[in-house]
């Protein structure tokens, strides 16, 4: 790591955010000195009553707050926040009125429409009239098969309004993809679009649209206008349902490694007040902000960029390839639109950096003052890139977390400097650590799991269809009972930030798009010629590409037109992103002594790392033929 930091703010600058005030205030309200970002990190963690009280307050949230903050705060899980509170989502994300715009949305075709303050509210009113009338009620499900437009957002909002629980999947998901994730939670309405745009293609989805409808007993009312959906309806005054704070509001999707992927259901309140901290405090965000994150509907960013209404700031929302017509298509989208706080993941970092573009010398990028990466590690040519050719007086925070959160647990510091290759910070109330294999905290400078040893708000309410909770705590409290594991390999650096090394399960991450083993598996291995795969992530020139290992039936040989094949049915019935880069042919899979296959060893071999635990594998000379492969290097 380089021995002075990218960028620091001025004092003058770091003085003047949000998170500043907000030390002075607690260090006034709580009698204690936090002299810097670290203080107060270890102050927030071990006073979360206070912490969190300190944030509703500040942050203005709209409800009935109650007398308890925590219950049980030494359960993990099983801790209860705000336990007597009373709120509605949707109510707090439409507090600011006015004709300035709420909503900008822009396609890669060139489409663009705004949506004033007013006029988001006359809609949702409009909206959850609609939903109301076709019998939808606090707890039912309202699903979105939708690109990152208005509609969605309105959609959310009117389910939102009224207590439903909302759930996205954006469009270019296969038929399988979209019912393996809904059919589990049942929708009573399903938002769908009739086409979608991308990479200068029109995809036509009125086939597949009806197909996922008739794979969905339980929906009742097929919605693909909006416009005609709201048409009976005038705007009034939204009659907001307010509810429990872990009441849910999202179901959001794990990447199915080992089935049908699990239903993460997230409640109201821990979404609303993780979001507001994360916003305020470690973006700085304000009223006058325009905020944007490159994201789909089927990304847990979406979620969270959405959550900028909360905080009364303009968003952005986009819709297409981030490199149409060009690849400066987000930069001039930044510029055309003065973005402020602009939201990508790693993996468009790296390729704009190999596009050699350099829009600090070609665009006007004034407004711009925190760039946001995120989805996988960006690496510290990433960081060489932005300050060398995007903007030199900008705070870089490359932030993590997960769907599993709906939110972070390393973010951006606005009062802090930025280190080459880093996170900037643990976020406030977050209580992170790195572990080792018995579950010791390690060294800075020593690799291990990711962990939180302290509940948050924003932990899952649970899963859906999990009655006792069993699924829900095998997930993320069984490698390290009490404490939240994470899937990550992280380690602390000597400045007190983060380095993530990417997932340390069988999780595939290309891109920062989790993606699942199972999904894949689901497809290939229904073509007749293929009798069982085995599907891996390798480390690939900064990020993560999908490597497939089939085994064909006896006497096939592998061929150009099979893995085409291939491909096209993975394409065609998950999403682009789950298409392998390399498709390679064995004559046997290693798998344990009970029958599964062994993806975590097949990755350490590819890797020339040693394999653990082989006396555990029925067949572990099934392994060399990983080994060394030309098509791998």
């Amino acid at each position: 790591m380089s021995e002075a930091p990218l960028w620091q703010p001025s004092p003058e600058r770091a003085h003047a955010t949000q998170l500043h005030a907000f030390r002075v205030e607690i260090e006034r309200r709580a009698g204690v000195s936090l002299p810097d970002y670290a203080a107060l990190h270890r102050w927030s963690v071990e006073s979360p009553e206070a912490l969190w009280a300190a944030i509703w307050e500040r942050c203005g949230v709209v409800g009935e707050r109650g007398a308890r903050v925590l219950v049980d705060g030494d359960r993990m899980p099983g801790a209860r926040w705000f336990p007597d509170a009373r709120l509605n989502f949707a109510e707090n994300l439409l507090q600011r009125r006015g004709a300035a715009p709420a909503l900008i949305a822009r396609d890669e075709t060139g489409a663009r429409s705004t949506v004033s303050w007013d006029a988001l509210r006359a809609e949702v009113s409009r909206g959850a009239q609609a939903l109301h009338a076709a019998g939808v009620r606090a707890g039912d499900r309202v699903a979105g098969y939708l690109p990152n437009g208005t509609e969605a957002v309105l959609a959310m909002l009117a389910a939102a309004s009224l207590g439903a629980v909302w759930s996205s999947c954006s469009p270019d998901f296969g038929v399988q993809g979209v019912v393996d994730r809904f059919g589990q939670i049942e929708p009573r309405v399903l938002f769908a679009a009739s086409a979608y745009s991308y990479n200068g293609k029109r995809h036509d989805l009125r086939e597949r649209v009806a197909e996922v409808a008739r794979s969905l007993p339980s929906v009742e009312r097929l919605v693909t206008s909006w416009a005609e959906l709201t048409a009976p309806f005038a705007p009034r005054e939204i009659a907001y349902e307010r509810l429990p704070f872990d009441h849910p509001l999202y179901v959001l999707y794990s990447s199915g490694t080992t089935g049908p992927p699990k239903c993460i259901a997230h409640g109201a309140g821990g979404t609303l007040v993780q979001h507001l901290k994360e916003h305020r405090l470690h973006v700085d965000l304000r009223p006058d902000d325009v905020l944007f994150y490159y994201t789909t509907t089927g990304w847990m960013m979406w979620n969270w960029l959405v959550s900028g209404l909360a905080s009364g700031a303009t968003l952005v929302l986009y819709d297409g390839s981030p490199f149409h017509p060009g690849a400066a298509a987000l930069f001039d989208l930044a510029r055309d639109e003065g973005v402020s706080v602009f939201g990508v993941s790693a993996k468009f970092l790296d390729a704009a950096r190999k596009e050699e573009i350099r829009p600090r010398e070609t665009h006007d990028l004034s407004r711009l003052r925190a760039i946001l990466s995120t989805g996988s590690p960006l690496a510290p040519e990433g960081f060489d890139f932005v300050y060398r050719s995007v903007a030199r007086d900008v705070q870089l925070a490359s932030i993590s977390g997960g769907t599993d959160i709906v939110s972070c647990f390393v973010c951006g510091d606005p009062t802090g400097p930025v280190w080459r290759g880093e996170c900037q910070v643990p976020g406030l109330g977050m209580a992170v650590a790195v572990l080792d294999e018995a579950g010791r905290p390690v060294l800075p400078g020593v690799a291990g799991e990711l962990a939180c040893t302290r509940p948050f708000p924003s932990m899952p309410v649970g899963f859906w269809n999990d009655p006792d909770g069993s699924r829900y705590r095998a997930a993320y409290f069984e490698r390290f009972p009490g404490v939240w594991h994470h899937g990550d390999f992280a380690e602390w650096t000597r400045h007190g930030g983060m380095i993530i090394h990417g997932r340390s399960d069988a999780t595939l991450n290309p891109g920062g798009v989790r993606i699942g083993t199972a999904e894949i598996y689901r497809q290939v291995e229904q073509l007749e010629e293929v009798q069982e795969a085995l599907v891996i992530g390798q480390p690939w020139q900064g990020d993560v590409r999908i490597v497939l290992f089939v085994r064909l039936r006896e006497g096939l040989v592998l061929d150009d037109a099979l893995r085409e094949r291939i491909r096209r049915r993975i394409r065609d019935n998950t999403t682009p992103r789950h298409v392998p880069a390399v498709i390679a042919q064995v004559s046997d899979v290693p798998r344990t002594k009970s029958g599964k296959i062994v993806e975590l060893a097949v990755r350490d071999v590819v890797a020339g790392r040693p394999v653990k635990n082989r006396e555990a594998l029925a067949n572990p000379e099934a392994l060399e033929q990983y080994r060394e492969r030309p098509e791998l290097r």
